[in-house]
Parts: C-alpha cells; structure tokens; sequence
C-alpha cells in the first residue's frame, strides 16, 4: 500500500513539475511578446528627394518679378528652393569675385557680366540676355514738380536728386551716360544723392529726401508714391540689356540651368513683362 502511495506521489510530483515549467515558459515567451510588440517596429523608409537652394544673385530692379516667379517655380519644382541675393551688379560681381556662394548671376548690365566672364567666374555657354529696361526721372506723387524731358532738368530748381552710384549701380550708370549726352551731368553735380542700388533711389524720393531720382520703368511700375516725369532717349545711353550666367564653381549647373530655361521661357517672359521689363 505504500508503495503504490509513493508511485502515486511521484507521478503527482512529475505533473506538478511540469506544469511548473510550461507555465514559466509560457510567461516568458508573453513577456517576450509584450516586449516586441512595445518597441516600434523598424521600418524601411524610402529616401526623402533631396531639395537643392538656388542661390541667385540678381539686380534689385528685378526683386518683384523674382519674387513671383519663386512662389510659380518652386511649386512646379518640389526639389528646388530659390533663395535671392538683391543689390546693385556691380557690387554683387565683386562678392562673387571675393568668393560669395553663388550659383546664377542676373544682372542690370553687361559690363558686370563682362568682368566675370574675363575672370572665368561664369560659364559662358549658359550666357543668355533675358530682358532689359528703360530709364526714367520720377517725382513724388503730390510734390508738384513737371519736368517735360531730360534735357529739361534744371538743378537750380531742385533741392537734391537721387541717383545709384554709377560705378557699382547700372541704373546711375545709364543715366549719367545720358545727361552727359545732354551736357548736363557736371551742371547737376551739386545737386546729387547717391544710392546702394535703383530701388534706394525710389525710397529716397518716395520718403521726399530727393526731389526727382533716376530708376528703371520697372521700378517706377511698383510704387503708387511716384510718378514718371520723362523718359530718357534710348540713344543717348547704352542699350540696358540683362544678361544671365551661371557661376562657374557652382555644384548646381544643371538645376541652374532649367530656372534659366525658365527665365527665357514664355511664362517667364510675361511675369517680367508685368513688372514693366521689356525685350
């Protein structure tokens, strides 16, 4: 009888022993299973497109119809943002000179576009004249003052005018090419304020610290402070032509290249046209 008792205890035994097992196996692999399913699961991301900047460095007279044609261009493409740098072309040539990262090049003149060329700074085959522009005196809107004609500007009858300093600024340059094609630059000399670049010689004579200034029509177009009081004759300055280049040392020639495809292109065309350029 105490056999079968003993036989009995250690099958009872065994079962319990067992039992004891598969249930802290089983806790384990729910804990494994709790463990799993609490930290997050890795998955394979695709690679986002990479977005590349365009960094442009362009004549301030061209500031509102860029910033249009950014809102159009980076909507119709996602992988590109463009990013301006406005000034006057010839001290913008200088800082690409001096090495400011820069990847296109649009400016009010030629001769800054030239001095790079010289210098390799561009690469010649993207070369392309864009647009171009006139030149025009205007007047606050409510100073009174009329002046048919630039051969009509007469200094004694004016405190100050404006002008963009005609060695880094394309607009003070063709406008002292055409008063010195009146004979009047030296008569005005006394009488002038010199800008930073066309769109400083708007504010001057917005604000009325300058009678009359000198800037391109485009400019003029923008401001409801102003009116044009004459236009220059075509013949007596240069042509003002715009040109644009991408920038040699740029590690973006063939995103720089579409937005000049861009720039020639018919909807580029009518945004400059509806900012007063004319080609």
């Amino acid at each position: 009888m105490g056999k079968r008792i003993s036989i009995g205890f250690l099958v009872l035994l065994f079962i319990m022993i067992l039992s004891v097992g598969c249930s802290q196996n089983n806790g384990a692999n729910n804990s494994s299973q709790q463990q799993n399913a609490e930290e997050p699961k890795q998955e394979t991301l695709k690679p986002e497109e990479k977005q590349i900047e365009l960094m442009i460095s362009a004549a301030a007279s061209l500031t509102d119809a860029l910033n249009e044609m950014k809102q159009v261009y980076e909507n119709e493409h996602s992988s590109v943002k463009l990013a301006f740098n406005f000034g006057g072309s010839g001290k913008l040539a200088t800082q690409i000179e001096q090495g400011a990262p820069t990847d296109l090049f649009l400016s009010a003149d030629q001769k800054s576009m030239d001095n790079l060329e010289e210098k390799s700074l561009i690469t010649v085959d993207s070369r392309a004249d864009f647009t171009g522009n006139k030149i025009v005196l205007v007047g606050e809107k409510n100073n009174g003052i009329t002046i048919p004609s630039f051969k009509d500007i007469d200094p004694s009858k004016l405190s100050q005018i404006a002008i963009g300093e005609p060695e880094s600024v394309p607009a003070g340059k063709y406008a002292k090419e055409a008063l010195e094609a009146l004979g009047k630059w030296d008569e005005v000399q006394t009488k002038l304020v010199y800008a930073k670049d066309v769109r400083q010689v708007l504010t001057y004579v917005e604000s009325g610290n300058a009678d009359v200034g000198f800037v391109y029509s485009s400019d003029a177009l923008t401001s409801d402070k102003v009116k044009v009081l004459a236009e220059a004759d075509a013949t007596l300055h240069t042509p003002i032509i715009y040109p644009v280049a991408i920038i040699t040392d740029s590690e973006n020639q063939e995103e720089a290249q579409q937005f000049i495809d861009y720039l020639l292109s018919e909807d580029g065309q009518n945004i400059l046209k509806k900012y007063g350029f004319v080609k």
